[in-house]
């Protein structure tokens, strides 16, 4: 403790504050997050992701959020990865993206500032039974969920405190690498874009379906 104490002077001294403390002055982000209403999410994982970000944004406020509203587009999916030589997997890989929106709450709401998150999880699926594998990925889809609410809150507190619109993430940008599987064509071999984690489905054996093929 005693160590710890004189990296928070230093970190005081250079003006570091932390995103949801109370700073002497400018936007209290923790109090400004209450007052964001959550716009209806559609579907069972949406409606998941819903609550966690009322749980994250409002914690244990009890004011009705009527300052911002807050407009998110999830996307929900899984992939299989460890295929076997039977052709089974060995786990599932759960991912999920969302693309948000704070807006006024007015007559012709205008939007503050939007921004993107995405995360991973997994479930093994070796073994299980019917009714122990879909609990394992109503779980892991909730895990999902808060992560991205918790990402969410915080671009949002971002903003608040800095008014910086977040980066956009661009995914023409992702890599490409070859596929060592697929059939050259008169524009040479196709190529695979990396997934979310940075590694393409060939390199891992999932399914390359969802990520999609290109031709150089």
């Amino acid at each position: 403790m005693r160590r710890a104490l004189p990296l928070l002077l230093l970190l005081g001294g250079c003006g570091f504050q932390p995103l949801y403390g109370r700073p002497g002055s400018g936007v209290d982000a923790a109090q400004q997050l209450q007052d964001v209403y959550v716009a209806n999410i559609p579907g069972r994982a949406g409606q998941e992701l819903r609550l966690a970000l009322q749980e994250t944004l409002g914690g244990a406020s009890q004011q009705a959020p009527e300052g911002y509203t807050l407009r998110v587009a999830p996307g929900f999916g899984a992939q299989s990865i460890d295929i076997h030589p039977d052709n089974t997997s060995g786990r599932m890989r759960e991912t999920g993206s969302a693309h948000w929106q704070l807006y006024t709450v007015a007559d012709i709401p205008v939007l503050l500032a939007e921004g993107d998150a995405s995360t991973l999880d997994g479930i093994n699926t070796q073994y299980e039974q019917y009714f122990a594998l879909t609990l394992n990925h109503e779980t892991a889809q909730g895990r999902v969920a808060k992560t991205l609410a918790t990402d969410i809150a915080q671009q949002v507190a971002v903003w608040f405190r800095s008014h910086v619109k977040p980066a956009q993430a661009n995914m023409q940008d992702r890599a490409s690498y070859f596929d060592p599987n697929g059939m050259p064509t008169a524009n040479g071999q196709p190529t695979q874009k990396a997934g979310p984690d940075g590694v393409p489905a060939a390199a891992t054996g999932r399914d390359g379906s969802p990520l999609g093929l290109s031709a150089p």
